[in-house]
């Protein structure tokens, strides 16, 4: 099926290996589970497979030709990234191991740092009922340590942040408000510019989850206004073991790092220490060099298809998902109905059958989706059901996934009666 907006998929489909791969004895896959993890093109997967076969060494204090090589390549890819999401300078992006990482980092560091930063008993923490466990964790975790309140924004039935009482929620006592950017079981586009604007009045910290936003749409941390952005790179054609904090310099540079060892220290004595720079202080001990090599290649690899394109692509894609998956009886889509303000990932229950039925069935058709409350458990609840399948598509999606997927559901139905 042609639709207006696509990207030339047949195309693209070529650089990814995986998907020419026959399931189940005769089943052609179908992956729709890209919000888990995206697949990886060969152009990435030439470059790591190139740092190992030539340039591995470990990075920064080497002065032999391997070393100086794994470094270039190393902070080449921070160059890359700094690039992608626009930021001011590129020792304002800090690597991780994924966005777990980068918001735990971001919550230990408000949790000891010095006025006016540290988050403590008199203090108030803001999330939203839609996060991800990744960053509802890290701050009940701080609350506990601190005695901090924390605090969080309600859904409203279409999946929305319910923002209706924003002036009570954040407060003048609100240290900081996190919040995802792209719900990863919901869909939603949160309206960033109003939650910024309020916390700036207050003086709290914004930290800004873009898991689900990294990989699929244009992300300037600038026009975002937020201090912390966190995104990790095995969504967006990356390898795993890789993640991404961005923070504001003057912020990096006051706050005290998470984690002690190599790399992160400017002198040590048996008495005490100094930090380096950011943004070596948050990197101790060996870094993921070659995961982040891979990130690089990535970002060129998205780069040159052109985030805007493939927003649009899969704007046009989950649009007709939605209707698609409308004309299907007995099912009701966990999230908003429209395309708008959404992103790629669909989730819907299908009458009274158990999502991971629903799964397992799709399975035996070569349809890979995801099932269980996708690490969102307050979502569930709040919607009061037990979990959700959720479909989530990418830049080499295409309608005829989407029509199998559709064939797929009803031979569900049948199955179950």
């Amino acid at each position: 099926m042609l639709l207006p907006g696509l990207l030339d998929t047949d195309a693209i489909r070529k650089d990814f290996p995986i998907l020419d791969r026959v399931v189940h004895g005769d089943k052609k896959l179908i992956y729709l589970d890209n919000a888990a993890t995206s697949q990886k093109p060969r152009q990435v997967l030439d470059v790591i497979n190139a740092h190992y076969e030539r340039h591995n060494a470990n990075v920064h204090r080497g002065v032999h030709v391997l070393a100086e090589e794994a470094t270039a390549l190393y902070e080449g890819a921070r160059d890359k990234v700094a690039a992608f999401i626009n930021a001011p300078s590129r020792d304002e992006v800090i690597f991780t191991k994924n966005a777990s990482e980068s918001l735990n980092l971001v919550a230990n560091m408000l949790g000891w740092a010095d006025e006016p930063y540290r988050v403590d008993h008199d203090t108030e923490i803001v999330i939203t009922e839609m996060e991800h466990h990744s960053n509802i964790v890290p701050w009940q975790l701080l609350s506990q340590r601190t005695g901090a309140k924390l605090k969080w924004f309600g859904l409203t039935d279409d999946g929305r942040l319910d923002l209706s009482n924003i002036d009570q929620v954040i407060t003048e006592k609100t240290k900081v408000v996190s919040f995802v950017l792209v719900s990863n079981i919901l869909g939603t586009l949160n309206p960033v510019e109003a939650i910024v604007r309020r916390a700036q009045e207050v003086g709290a910290l914004v930290v800004i989850d873009a898991s689900q936003a990294a990989p699929h749409m244009p992300l300037d941390v600038q026009a975002l206004q937020a201090d912390f952005v966190a995104f990790t790179g095995h969504k967006m054609c990356a390898p795993d073991g890789i993640g991404v904090l961005w923070g504001r310099q003057e912020l990096l540079e006051d706050l005290p790092p998470f984690l002690g060892g190599g790399e992160m220290i400017e002198t040590v004595s048996m008495h005490s220490s100094t930090y380096a720079p950011a943004p070596h202080k948050f990197e101790a001990g060996t870094p993921p060099i070659a995961q982040a090599v891979g990130l690089g290649a990535a970002v060129d690899y998205l780069t040159s298809i052109g985030m805007e394109n493939i927003a649009r692509h899969e704007h046009v894609i989950t649009e007709y998902a939605i209707r698609r998956l409308q004309e299907v009886p007995d099912l009701r889509i966990i999230g908003p109905t429209t395309a708008e303000d959404r992103g790629a990932a669909v989730s819907f229950t299908l009458g009274d059958i158990h999502p991971h039925d629903v799964g397992q069935v799709l399975d035996e058709q070569g349809i890979a989706v995801r099932v269980g409350h996708h690490c969102a458990r307050p979502v569930c609840l709040r919607y009061g059901i037990p979990a959700t399948t959720r479909a989530s598509f990418y830049l080499y999606s295409t309608p005829g996934e989407v029509d199998a997927l559709i064939e797929g559901l009803e031979h569900v139905r049948n199955f179950f009666g």
